[in-house]
């Protein structure tokens, strides 16, 4: 399965570029579990990777930050009891996570000022609210 990860149209990482490791799964799994390395970390060396742009780079190093070991970002797969499920878990998991990271910065708010009607309706419904407040405190006669 050494094929390479497709992250957007213009974005591909080599599959040289990412390592994976096994080893034994926790959890329920039958005879198994105790033989099959079937956990799988997906690592990817994001701060030397050539294959990511400058500034593309800089911009996952910044929203990736408290994710990184060294520059280097592993998502762990174990949620399968077949390698080969987790191996694809953990691909799809890496492509979202870079996808999300990569993203543009969502455009600036322009700030605007409330319109005259917005005020006098809030002001009118103070006012409402205050009558009956009032209305409730006083005795009966």
């Amino acid at each position: 399965m050494a094929e390479d990860l497709v992250v957007t149209d213009q974005l591909v990482i080599p599959a040289v570029e990412l390592r994976e490791r096994f080893s034994r799964s926790s959890g329920p799994g039958g005879q198994g579990v105790n033989t099959a390395d079937s956990r799988v970390e997906l690592t990817l060396d994001l701060r030397r990777s050539p294959s990511i742009p400058d500034p593309l780079r800089s911009r996952m190093l910044a929203r990736l930050g408290n994710r990184l070991v060294d520059g280097e970002l592993t998502i762990a797969a174990s949620e399968h009891r077949s390698q080969l499920a987790n191996r694809r878990a953990a691909r799809e998991r890496l492509a979202q996570l870079l996808r999300e990271a990569a993203a543009p910065p969502p455009p600036r708010r322009r700030p605007t000022k409330a319109t005259r009607g917005s005020k006098e309706r809030r002001i009118a419904a103070k006012k409402r609210r205050g009558e009956v407040k009032r209305n409730r405190s006083r005795p009966a006669e």
